[in-house]
């Protein structure tokens, strides 16, 4: 049985998308704030997290990075803002999707199956491609099975989307892929957001393996068309 971990203070909400998931047969666990999220996401293991933005004490971005630090499990956000700029910075911290109130309990239900489902589809995929597996360029080595990445022997620490667009891109080294491709396929289809995203994901990427940021021997900006890896 599936865990969820839903981190919502608004209990009127959080209780009707326990039933509804519990009826999809989910194990579900409530929380009413951001340090209670922390606590529970790190007492117990879950393979969803469902979180508000709009959190006492400690917000729903802060509590995003700090499950990115640790898991790549999905998160699925929730809030009021339908605004852009919400959108774009919740994805780029690495959110696998943004939902906005008020929503179909049913839709979000069917949205936390695909996200299970597409999420088993990459375990099973890197697990199949055997220990040890990795791709290496000058100095950049990225761990497929592991999902860890080295920059001239030292680790460095990606959010899920940023290893999934990494990887991409150096699976396709030197074709040029323009945002909109990119987000279809990295993010897929069925998610919610834009292709601005990427730009966001790109920059964090390139301060994370770049010497230079501003000067990027890895990933390339091909003006007027994308991005490209570089070999």
């Amino acid at each position: 049985m599936k865990r969820i971990l839903i981190i919502e203070d608004d209990q009127s909400i959080a209780n009707l998308l326990k039933d509804y998931l519990e009826l999809s047969d989910f194990s579900v666990k409530i929380v009413n704030s951001g340090a209670d999220g922390l606590a529970a996401f790190e007492k117990e293991k879950s393979d969803l997290v469902i979180l508000d933005i709009m959190l006492p004490g400690i917000d729903g971005f802060d509590v995003l990075k700090t499950i990115r630090e640790h898991e790549d499990i999905p998160v699925l956000l929730l809030s009021a803002r339908s605004e852009e700029l919400y959108k774009i910075k919740g994805l780029g911290l690495g959110a696998d999707d943004y939902i906005t109130k008020p929503f179909s309990s049913g839709e979000l239900v069917a949205r936390v199956n695909a996200h299970l489902n597409k999420f088993e589809r990459m375990k099973e995929r890197f697990g199949r491609a055997g220990e040890g597996n990795k791709l290496s360029v000058r100095g950049l080595e990225v761990h497929i099975d592991s999902r860890r990445v080295f920059v001239n022997g030292k680790e460095v620490t990606l959010a899920h989307r940023e290893f999934d667009l990494l990887l991409f891109l150096m699976q396709n080294a030197n074709r040029v892929f323009g945002k909109e491709e990119l987000f279809e396929r990295v993010w897929g289809m069925d998610a919610l957001g834009d292709a601005s995203t990427v730009t966001v994901h790109i920059a964090r990427i390139r301060e994370k393996i770049e010497e230079d940021p501003s000067r990027p021997q890895y990933i390339g900006t091909v003006w007027g068309a994308g991005y490209r890896f570089m070999v």
